[in-house]
């Protein structure tokens, strides 16, 4: 249990290194951007995301959570997988090469034949590196990911600027991604020393398909649910507002995904290795639950709290219009790492099955939704989309309980507290402050007077989580 606790919580930090770095990264690059690029340019590239994301989640076919869930897999299995993706990711490219005028058709968008064909790169590349990718996630070697993840995104993201710099639009952003992904790729190979070998054998894939098949589809259909929102804009509304959409929802995806995506680094294979013992495994689920409580709600609400002096000061004025999505984003975005928790929690069980059914209501709920909003104007459409992403919390712990026990109100004792010292300091900050004229001023001002806030309060209520933070970094310095 301490080898499983230490493992877990040198995982969480190097997650959060390797996450805290990239949103930094990834902010700087995106100012810079943002700045000499139109809403045009960031709207074409967001109508091809969904194409590049849903090849993704095919050629990858769900494995590297099948691999997970062996104990331990073996060089056999995981050549097998690596011999699919690569097929798979190369088959796609082509069929998706040839659909690229229709892509343009469909959006009335000329440009996105030439651009998506060179963006569509990503996925052979990334096929590529599944398989090093998936070693280093189910060894926990999150310090190799973190190193690879930020060289690649450092020299993806000067090449990005390179080129916008140099007025080459919205290819600055196609080509950053694929620079990206094949440094990416390469730097996990060097880490993990494995190469797929031959001969091809695909006997362990039929093994596995039972289990995968279904992640399939549901990665498939969360993708789908995440995007659905920017193909639709992208057909009824105008290319600026699917630009000024899709900044608003980049800034709200950094800043959940940074928990999120910390989270995820280590929840499955922590969770499946802690389901030998009764009780085991909803103690370290609520252990993770209050810790992603602690960060992710003042973090969310706080971005909220600083969206308009964040997106004035830093992207400029022209970006205004995105500021109203980005706060009502934040609100609803603040639940999705919890709800990652249950997904991993749920896939850790090998119930991909019920993870499947609920994705797919969520995302039929979400069309259904955006759809009747349509009428209302987008700021409707993206305040149901929200609300939707909160309440639907509750699904997945219902969902939960078919197969562990696990009590709503433990569930809301390690949640709520979080949820509503971080509301009132936010709303305390915002009052307090609304005298300050200057934007800077107000934005360092608002960040650091909220930070402070909730510390305060976490430290007078004796927040048992936050001590054995503290006391974790403490330990390793």
């Amino acid at each position: 249990m301490d080898n499983l606790k230490e493992k877990t919580a040198k995982g969480i930090a190097w997650g959060a290194i390797n996450n805290g770095a990239t949103q930094v990264l990834n902010l700087v690059f995106g100012i810079i951007l943002a700045r000499k690029l139109s809403e045009a340019d960031y709207g074409i590239v967001a109508l091809i995301t969904i194409f590049t994301t849903l090849a993704g989640c095919i050629q990858a076919a769900g494995f590297s959570q099948a691999l997970a869930n062996l104990k331990p897999p073996t060089q056999r299995d995981y050549n097998a997988v690596a011999w699919f993706n690569i097929f798979a990711g190369f088959s796609l490219y082509i069929i998706l090469f040839f659909c690229a005028p229709l892509i343009a058709w469909f959006f009335d968008q000329p440009a996105l034949t030439d651009v998506s064909r060179v963006a569509f790169l990503t996925i052979p590349i990334s096929a590529i590196g599944i398989v090093p990718n998936a070693k280093l996630w189910i060894e926990l070697r999150n310090r190799e990911q973190a190193i690879a993840s930020i060289i690649a995104l450092i020299i993806s993201g000067c090449c990005g600027v390179w080129l916008a710099w140099n007025r080459y639009g919205y290819w600055s952003l196609a080509w950053q991604q694929v620079v990206y992904i094949v440094v990416a790729t390469i730097i996990k190979y060097y880490f993990t020393r494995w190469r797929p070998t031959l001969p091809v054998d695909f006997s362990p894939i039929r093994q596995m398909f039972g289990f995968s098949s279904k992640l399939l589809l549901t990665n498939i259909l969360t993708v789908i649910s995440q995007q659905v929102q920017t193909f639709i804009f992208g057909k009824m509304l105008h290319i600026n507002t699917v630009g000024q959409f899709s900044q608003a929802n980049k800034w709200n995806t950094m800043g959940h995904s940074f928990i999120s995506n910390t989270m995820a680094q280590v929840a499955q294979p922590v969770l499946t290795n802690a389901d030998n013992e009764e009780g085991r495994q909803q103690r370290v689920f609520r252990k993770m639950l209050r810790f992603t409580s602690l960060v992710c709600f003042p973090l969310m609400f706080g971005l909220a709290l600083v969206a308009h002096e964040f997106i004035i000061v830093t992207i400029g004025a022209k970006w205004e219009p995105s500021v109203i999505l980005l706060q009502i984003l934040c609100i609803g975005g603040a639940f999705i790492p919890l709800q990652t928790l249950y997904q991993n929690l749920i896939i850790s069980r090998k119930r991909s099955d019920i993870y499947l059914r609920l994705v797919a209501l969520q995302i039929v709920l979400q069309i259904i939704l955006t759809l009747s909003f349509a009428k209302l104007g987008i700021v409707a459409m993206v305040a149901a989309f929200s609300a939707l992403n909160l309440l639907f919390t509750a699904c997945w712990h219902f969902a939960l309980q078919r197969i562990l026990p696990l009590s709503m109100f433990d569930v809301l004792k390690d949640t709520i507290p979080f949820t509503l010292i971080a509301a009132v300091v936010m709303v305390a900050t915002h009052y307090a402050t609304l005298s300050i004229t200057n934007l800077w001023l107000l934005l360092l001002i608002r960040i650091m007077m909220a930070a402070a806030l909730y510390l305060v309060a976490m430290r007078l209520l004796n927040v048992a989580i936050l001590k054995e933070c503290l006391q974790f970094i403490r330990k390793k310095q």
